[in-house]
């Protein structure tokens, strides 16, 4: 028996002996560090699932997750209340960790969250993976709900009985005009009270409300037992189309348990927009010892896999918020495997006219990464005739702030408002560039499997003048209605972001 035998073996019996019950699994190499996380419904059985020698022999787990079988020497669990708990364990942890065979889950994408707006004069009701967006401030924020397509299932449900808007209108209470205005299809269907046509008064529809979040925060077992009894009383009558949609309509009501609190911060990324713009900005500048108030920030970051496809980002934050006709994107020309280079060419590149004085630098320059970063930004800053007012760089892990005007980094404490903005600002950049780095990626893989592209000439990128040009007409487009302007430099190779 080999020395990876045994050790298996070990493993397997210490798996058989781990409860059946939900949770998450933590699978550790020799230094104990965390190289993949995953859930299971039974952690005995999914974790002993890997260490039996038919798993190895056949080659079960693929070809990327398969070399971690050498590799692994310990794992840890997680016990939690149930499978949904256990998918906002292993949805956070694989964005701390960044485990290295982790493939789902490892982007920025969030889970969804049920909004009420109770500041509008009559509440709405939305499903949303950003609840903090300014629309709703001041709601009332439910989740995060582990599936999107139950939860629309069963608000769908509880609007034929509670009968709330679901609409985006501006409805006022002091609007004369409403009682003119044609209500949508759902008045008729009986699914909504029309306040945007007057049809009800704001202190019934804020009834029909206060019901509903009462529905949310209880258990609806009046409700689910009524279901029930006719499901039953359905499937009787051999009415089995009904029973069966009876049934799923009662899964999806139950499914709105599988949630979690905002308080738990299972998801800190969606919290960011609960920032106070305004007390984040002016922390900042005290903590920078500035004297005009901060208004515009912009951040560059760096992307690239091993030097290949090597992108630059740079985004724009107004007052707090982001301003997306301002985002533009790079492709790198002078770097391979070196961000100091890269940073140097991408701060050389959007800055020149304001070197030159013909356009206004933003209040505050935020750099991704270290010091060496922020020495490679102001090495490109030196060779322009007027300098930024302020240049920083925020390093990851640590959260040091590096400045221009300072020998030792700022350390400020994790809540600190200042800093929080500037890793959201930060965070938006790396995700910014990492989407340009992944569309490169695959129209690269995908040109290069055409018939005839490998006899092309190429440049110093390594991608053939057509396809790279191709590239820039498909992928760095700027969005519809918002050209890139004409006198921009290298407007070619940036593009504003179409969000939807």
């Amino acid at each position: 028996m080999t020395e990876r035998d045994r050790k298996s073996s070990e493993l397997l019996a210490k798996a058989r002996s781990l409860p059946r019950a939900p949770g998450v699994y933590l699978m550790k190499d020799q230094r104990g560090v965390i190289v993949y996380v995953g859930k299971a419904l039974a952690l005995c059985d999914r974790v002993s699932s890997y260490f039996i020698p038919s798993t190895r022999r056949s080659g079960a787990l693929g070809l990327k997750k398969q070399p971690m079988l050498d590799i692994i020497d310990d794992f840890d669990i997680i016990e939690c209340e149930g499978e949904w708990e256990a998918l906002l364990t292993e949805n956070r942890l694989i964005k701390d960790i960044k485990p290295r065979f982790n493939a789902r889950l490892s982007d920025d994408k969030t889970f969804p969250y049920l909004v009420i707006t109770l500041r509008d004069d009559y509440p709405g009701v939305f499903i949303s993976r950003d609840p903090n967006h300014p629309e709703f401030r001041g709601a009332r924020v439910f989740g995060p709900f582990t599936s999107v397509h139950a939860l629309r299932e069963a608000i769908q449900l509880l609007q034929r009985v509670f009968r709330f808007r679901t609409c985006h209108l501006d409805i006022r209470e002091d609007d004369q005009k409403r009682r003119f205005f044609r209500p949508c299809l759902l008045y008729p269907i009986r699914q909504c009270t029309a306040p945007c046509a007057d049809r009800i008064s704001k202190e019934d529809y804020r009834a029909d409300i206060a019901r509903f979040i009462r529905c949310l925060e209880s258990k609806r077992s009046v409700m689910l037992r009524e279901m029930r009894q006719e499901m039953k009383q359905m499937a009787a009558e051999l009415n089995f189309e009904r029973a069966a949609s009876l049934r799923d309509q009662i899964k999806a009501l139950e499914r709105l348990e599988e949630r979690g609190s905002a308080r738990d911060r299972w998801q800190p990324e969606t919290e960011i927009s609960t920032i106070d713009s305004r007390k984040g900005l002016e922390s900042l500048r005290k903590t920078l010892e500035l004297e005009e108030p901060i208004r515009c920030m912009e951040a560059i970051d760096i992307a690239h896999l091993q030097g290949g496809e090597t992108v630059g980002s740079k985004v724009c934050f107004v007052d707090g918020r982001p301003f997306k006709n301002e985002y533009r994107r790079y492709r790198i020309q002078t770097a391979g495997n070196d961000d100091y280079m890269a940073i140097r060419e991408v701060v050389s590149r959007r800055y020149r006219d304001a070197g030159e004085g013909q356009e206004l630098y933003p209040d505050v320059i935020l750099i991704d990464g270290g010091l060496g970063q922020l020495h490679a930004a102001m090495q490109a800053f030196e060779e322009l005739s007027v300098k930024p007012p302020m240049v920083i760089s925020l390093a990851k892990k640590e959260e040091l702030i590096y400045t221009q005007a300072r020998k030792e980094p700022i350390r400020l404490s994790r809540n600190h408002l200042g800093l929080r903005l500037c890793q959201t600002i930060r965070d938006e950049a790396h995700r910014f560039a990492q989407h340009y780095h992944h569309l490169l990626r695959r129209k690269k893989t995908v040109t290069d499997k055409l018939p005839g592209r490998g006899s092309r000439p190429r440049n110093a990128s390594g991608a053939s003048p057509d396809s790279r040009t191709v590239a820039l007409r498909i992928h760095d487009a700027p969005s519809a209605g918002k050209p890139v302007p004409p006198d921009r430099p290298d407007a070619s190779d940036t593009a504003g972001e179409s969000i939807s």
